[in-house]
């Protein structure tokens, strides 16, 4: 890794980390096009995440390589999400697992192959691993990927359109079904900390309810809800609900817990538990049947869209115009439309290494003005009547 940050970059390499979503395949071929035909760069892109960099797991990125994989989803770098190289686990002699910092290893192999600077595309935790090989001397440039669009300091990240279109054409597919049985159609989406698959792809999707995790939930208040709506004639109904969605006092609806990942808590199940509550509180009273689905890993997949593969570009093409100007150790945003960075610290928290940061995430404002028109059209929150 060179150290001089005025000497010429010759040499570039990438890596996706985290969960997949529609747009990386997008990012990774406006990296490699734009560092090779701008720039002139050699690109290596490591395979599977940080594990692919620790286990020197890797292959040339050409215009050949990156050819036709524009529309793709999912990313031809593969990834990982349980994959943190400052707490890494190593199964000893006595077959108990024991956590090392093996960054060293991953650091080694970026000077092996006199890599110069190194764009790394994912998340929160995969970015704040990329903090701390900041810290550690290597040139980084950061590039936000999530479908929640929660990421803080940008305006929209890529994959998060793309999910809400599945989410639309599902929930018009529910639509139909719930109005031929009259009855009451649940889907739960992604969102654990944020509501904007929800609230979006609810209203492009006519729900009647949307429940988000900005804004806890009366059950009885959805119930009343609902009933009315029937009461007035309307014999079915549809409810999008986030999976990090909470009752007033109630918790987060866990479905299991993952040892060994970075993020153990697995959010889940939620739509089920509301179509219980609710075959309680509402079929006595209406007799319309409850029905959930869980739309699941659907919206991380698919046909990439045309406003993300635009997007997807936008973010590779600056990155890599970051790593000429010696931008390094910030992250690439948008804001007010326009391609700007910050500080990865100041997107993942400034704590010790392998510490991650939400309380920074960008969340719908109960108050604003998106959840208001919804609401002035009639869609309830769960919290109000």
């Amino acid at each position: 890794m060179v150290d001089n940050m005025s000497e010429k970059i010759k040499k570039i390499a990438l890596l996706t980390g985290g969960g997949d979503c529609s747009g990386l395949n997008a990012v990774i071929r406006a990296v490699v096009r734009t560092a090779i035909l701008k720039y002139n760069y050699e690109v290596l892109g490591f395979i599977g995440g940080y594990h692919g960099l620790y286990a020197d797991e890797y292959i040339p990125m050409t215009l050949k390589t990156v050819s036709g994989i524009f529309h793709q989803g999912g990313t031809v770098l593969k990834m990982s999400n349980r994959d943190n190289l400052f707490h890494f686990p190593i199964t000893n002699d006595d077959g108990e697992v024991e956590y090392h910092d093996v960054s060293d290893i991953a650091i080694e192999n970026l000077k092996k192959h006199e890599i110069d600077a190194l764009v790394i595309i994912g998340g929160d935790g995969t970015l704040t691993s990329a903090r701390d090989f900041a810290r550690s001397g290597i040139k980084v440039v950061g590039i936000p990927k999530t479908i929640d669009n929660d990421v803080p300091a940008t305006e929209i990240t890529f994959g998060y359109r793309t999910a809400l279109d599945h989410i639309m054409l599902s929930l018009d597919a529910l639509h139909t079904t719930a109005y031929s049985h009259d009855r009451i159609m649940i889907l739960e989406v992604m969102g654990r900390h944020a509501g904007w698959l929800a609230l979006e792809g609810g209203i492009a999707g006519s729900a009647d309810v949307i429940l988000i995790p900005e804004i806890p939930y009366d059950i009885n208040i959805v119930a009343r809800k609902i009933i009315d709506r029937y009461n007035r004639g309307g014999h079915f109904a549809i409810i999008c609900v986030s999976e990090g969605a909470k009752p007033i006092s109630g918790k987060l609806t866990v479905k299991k817990i993952v040892e060994g990942s970075p993020d153990k808590i697995r959010l889940g199940g939620i739509g089920e538990q509301i179509a219980k509550q609710l075959e309680k509180l509402v079929q006595p009273i209406t007799g319309q049947e409850i029905r959930s689905t869980n739309l699941g890993y659907i919206q991380r997949g698919g046909v990439t869209n045309t406003f993300d593969r635009v997007l997807g570009t936008k973010y590779g093409a600056h990155a890599v115009d970051m790593v000429a100007c010696g931008e390094f150790g910030r992250m690439v945003t948008i804001q007010n439309d326009k391609m700007s960075s910050v500080k990865i610290e100041d997107v993942v928290g400034g704590g010790q290494m392998g510490e991650t940061s939400k309380g920074g995430a960008r969340r719908v404002n109960p108050n604003g003005d998106l959840v208001n028109a919804a609401r002035d059209i009639g869609i309830s929150f769960g919290d109000e009547e």
